[in-house]
């Protein structure tokens, strides 16, 4: 690797409202917190994996009634071709 290109990564505790990930990171802020001897920097974030809707199962799929007939419609033209005359067998 080539020297001074490559960002400083620290230790760093992500806090999602009662959850902790503690893991590496770019980020840096001015609260720290020691664990196990070594000092991590805390970033709080509003949504992480354990409050995301699409991770907890809480997410709503909201079908939009006539959503997919207006899709058939807008493109059931395209779909349809005209028919080729029938060649005389004659």
């Amino acid at each position: 690797m080539k020297p001074e290109i490559h960002p400083e990564y620290h230790p760093v505790i992500f806090i999602d409202d009662e959850h902790e990930v503690i893991s590496r990171s770019t980020m840096t802020s001015g609260e720290t917190r020691d664990v196990d001897g070594v000092e991590h920097y805390i970033v709080r974030v509003d949504i992480s994996a354990f409050s995301h809707p699409f991770y907890t199962g809480r997410q709503k799929i909201m079908d939009t009634e006539g959503r997919v007939e207006r899709f058939k419609k807008r493109y059931a033209k395209r779909g349809k071709k005209k028919a080729a005359p029938a060649a005389d067998e004659s």
